[in-house]
């Protein structure tokens, strides 16, 4: 970590909360960076974060804690920790386009229950970058209506080994090879994505770590490890 946006992106991923980092001013620090950590190949942050204050911020802080200045110092600290946290999360939004805007807004429809209030906890469980890719798709989803493709997709996204195979001749029937042991969290993942972007329509059957047998595909004819269709 090596800026104070670096922090908050950090606990973000770790599911801390913001306000669970207070950052203050750095009493020993190195002119050459942001943060004065104890341990500069730190890859989780601290509840107390020393910075220093003139690295990037000096036109804001010079005069804030100067050589003469000592009085009213608990309140100097707090208006510094709310002006890093405003300062970082500023610097996460350098870069963004709007479409990553729209992400956001979908992100937090998703959590807030919009799109069905078990979906909202699924989602929640997600990590960081898991509810990036369900977002993401699925405002191409409205963008584009390609329904059974973003599902396959978020599928490969959150399942890397999953394959997704098609029965259209007789029903509208999908198979859902999975590709992970069937467990709480696969379950909740499979489901969300289910819900979100499969049309009510479509027959499904899932298969968790099992692939059902075909014919000259030797990698799904082992014995003892073939599911039935």
């Amino acid at each position: 970590m090596n800026y104070v946006w670096d922090v908050l992106m950090r606990a973000r991923s770790l599911k801390l909360a913001d306000k669970d980092i207070r950052f203050v001013p750095a009493t020993t620090y190195s002119p050459y960076m942001e943060l004065s950590l104890s341990d500069l190949n730190a890859t989780k942050p601290e509840q107390t974060v020393e910075v220093n204050p003139y690295y990037r911020f000096y036109s804001i802080f010079r005069d804030l804690f100067g050589p003469g200045v000592e009085e009213h110092a608990e309140l100097r600290e707090t208006l510094f920790d709310l002006l890093i946290h405003f300062l970082a999360e500023a610097d996460l939004y350098q870069g963004m386009n709007r479409r990553e805007y729209y992400i956001g807004f979908m992100k937090r429809d998703l959590a807030e229950g919009i799109f069905g209030v078990q979906n909202g906890m699924r989602f929640a469980r997600l990590e960081l970058t898991e509810q990036d890719y369900v977002a993401e798709n699925l405002l191409s989803l409205y963008e584009t209506g390609e329904a059974v493709h973003l599902f396959r997709k978020t599928m490969r996204q959150l399942f890397p080994h999953s394959i997704i195979y098609a029965n259209c001749e007789e029903k509208d029937e999908l198979l859902i090879y999975v590709g992970r042991e069937e467990s709480e969290g696969s379950r909740l993942r499979v489901g969300l994505i289910m819900d979100l972007f499969l049309p009510a329509r479509l027959h499904t059957e899932i298969y968790w770590s099992r692939h059902f047998g075909i014919m000259d595909q030797d990698s799904t004819m082992r014995m003892d490890e073939i599911a039935l269709y």
